[in-house]
Order: structure tokens, then C-alpha cells, then sequence
């Protein structure tokens, strides 16, 4: 499988934490696309506020960001509270 087929598929999962004006990205967990549409999750870690941010998968080098910064990716938002 080339790797835009597995970006399609893959998800990486972050909780984000606010401290002040400062925004933490935290990887927790990756997500799969399953044939019907539905997101299977596998997590690492809960997150404390109950929110996690779902993203698409990037390969190392197609990322374009620096480290420590947001990653540029399409988004999804599952609030669990």
C-alpha cells in the first residue's frame, strides 16, 4: 500500500492541554478507517479534560512543521464529556 492510501486510513489521536496562552499537542493513541467509514482507536493514554483531537496520518517526510508545533493535518473533534 503507497503511503497516500495508508494516510487515508491512519489517524494519529492527540489530547491537547492549554496552559496559559501555551497549546500542548500530546500524541495518545492512532486510529484506523474501517471499510464502512467507522474509526477504530487504539489509545495509549485517557485524556484528563475529556476532549481528543483525531488527525490524518502524515508520512515523516511529508511533514512540513517543526517539532513541538500544531501538525498540518484535516482534523476531526471528539468531545468525550
Amino acid at each position: 500500500m503507497d503511503n497516500t492510501k495508508q494516510a487515508n486510513k491512519m489517524k494519529v489521536v492527540y489530547s491537547i492541554t492549554e496552559r496559559g496562552e501555551s497549546k500542548f499537542w500530546n500524541r495518545v493513541g492512532a486510529g484506523f478507517v474501517n471499510r464502512d467509514g467507522s474509526i477504530n482507536l487504539k489509545l495509549d493514554a485517557l485524556p484528563v479534560n475529556g476532549s481528543l483531537q483525531i488527525r490524518d496520518w502524515e508520512p515523516k517526510d511529508h511533514k512540513d512543521h517543526k517539532a513541538g508545533s500544531r501538525p498540518n493535518t484535516h482534523e476531526s473533534f471528539v468531545d468525550l464529556g
